[in-house]
């Protein structure tokens, strides 16, 4: 599979990195020489010097043949014409990246009337997986949302933890709710487990259950107290503005500091429910001075690393149960992680992960119930994979506990969606035409077609 990828910085790099270890033939193009260099030298993908905008730069890429081309430099103007000239020399598939609140606004509009196949916003993206995550201690890390009404989390079981000892089948009795193990990472080892599976200490499980029944799951298992109500968010940028939006949506108490004046007042005037106070002066007095440690969670979302790792390190000096930070430097990664706040955003992660689930939908290529969600979990050992059921799905209406409905080894149907609703599905289950089927299988099965997960 041709792969070209437009702008050599971070997100970049890191797609290159991703991308390269599953040996596709990949091509970057950037207008500093340095850095074409630099990713050639490490990587073994081929490079082009000169601007993703031109057609001819493009076809010395070979963009004529490529079969996906994704645009990342810094300019939204340029991402949108390379995905445009790109289109016109005979590229399959196109990715721009925005970040300007109108190109995102109108992205549906552009990606019909331009012939671009996705458009995607970091910083929405970023906000969206804030709002997932608020509320959540560090040992749970959501893993995705699939439809519109199922989320998957990793949870660590600590010793103590009521999880510890139990198997899935009396856990499920235990929490009455609608939920399925789908992974567990024991010592490296990925187990894709039944109902007779015994949950250890250390075990990492990944959990499928309703959005709306996540935070109560988690209650009844004692990882959280109570939801979070009341949230600081440090830095009032897009993405804060963003997140803003889906809290107020939730009735979430909120509390906004920012040390531009000129857009405290913007955002005062926007958001009269919301306090917003100005940031001046000693960072850790002004936390002081707002109650840090009256909040439920705390959100550090500024553009400075250092800025957001002193607001986060105060949050956990003053115990606040729940701390997101945005982090880009990895050596602020691993010093959070030491002191166990482990739930960082990063938003070159959070784009390499959405443009490599992309890429491996492109790969799944015009087969039928091809891939429309990708999720990596457990490490990167085990994927989540949603589909539609169509007409060529060969076990319409055949109920689970039917010995013809035989599933692959390390395979699970984690859930359906049928007309809006969530089903986790039991041996009196079956699958219709029309549904939505979420897949939870090791990645060494390869599966790129709802048909392929029988044995």
């Amino acid at each position: 599979m041709k792969v070209i990828i437009v702008g050599a910085g971070r997100t970049g790099r890191s797609l290159v990195e991703a991308l390269a270890k599953k040996n596709y033939d990949i091509t970057i193009i950037d207008k500093q020489k340095n850095l074409v260099d630099d990713i050639t030298d490490k990587y073994n993908v081929s490079g082009v010097v000169g601007s993703g905008a031109s057609k001819d730069t493009l076809m010395k890429a070979g963009a004529d043949t490529a079969d996906v081309l994704i645009a990342l430099t810094p300019v939204d103007e340029i991402n949108l014409l390379s995905c445009m000239q790109a289109k016109a020399v005979g590229t399959l598939r196109t990715v721009a990246r925005v970040f300007q609140p109108d190109f995102a606004a109108e992205r549906k509009t552009l990606e019909k009337e331009q012939n671009i196949d996705y458009i995607f916003n970091p910083k929405y993206d970023m906000a969206e997986a804030a709002a997932l995550s608020i509320g959540l201690p560090g040992i749970v890390r959501p893993e995705g949302v699939f439809g519109d009404n199922m989320q998957m989390i990793t949870v660590t079981v600590m010793e103590g933890s009521p999880l510890a000892g139990k198997t899935l089948i009396n856990l499920r009795k235990d929490l009455d709710a609608e939920i399925l193990v789908g992974t567990v990472l024991r010592e490296g080892k990925l187990y894709v487990p039944d109902g007779y599976f015994q949950i250890e200490a250390g075990d990492s499980i990944g959990i499928a259950a309703g959005i709306d029944d996540i935070q109560k799951i988690l209650k009844k298992i004692g990882i959280i107290k109570h939801s979070a109500k009341k949230v600081m968010m440090v830095g009032g940028g897009i993405t804060a503005e963003y997140l803003l939006n889906m809290l107020l949506e939730k009735r979430k108490n909120i509390s906004l500091l920012e040390s531009d004046l000129d857009r405290c007042r913007e955002l005062m005037e926007r958001y009269p429910s919301v306090h917003v106070a100005y940031l001046e002066g000693e960072l850790s007095d002004v936390l002081e001075d707002e109650g840090i440690g009256s909040f439920d969670a705390v959100v550090s979302l500024t553009d400075n690393d250092e800025a957001n790792l002193v607001t986060s390190m105060y949050a956990w000096s003053k115990n606040v149960p729940s701390i997101l930070t945005r982090v880009e430097q990895p050596g602020h990664l691993k010093l959070l992680h030491r002191v166990n706040l482990d739930i960082t955003l990063s938003p070159s992660e959070i784009s390499v992960d959405k443009l490599i689930r992309f890429v491996h939908n492109c790969e799944a290529g015009d087969a039928p119930n091809e891939i429309e969600k990708y999720c990596s979990v457990a490490d990167n050992k085990a994927e989540v994979l949603q589909f539609t059921a169509g007409d060529d799905f060969t076990k319409t209406g055949l109920l689970f506990k039917e010995s013809s409905f035989k599933l692959k080894k390390n395979i699970l149907v984690a859930s359906i969606i049928r007309d809006g609703e969530l089903i986790i599905p039991g041996g009196n289950s079956c699958i219709q035409k029309g549904d939505k089927v979420i897949i939870v299988s090791d990645k060494k099965n390869h599966i790129e077609n709802l048909n392929e997960i029988f044995a």
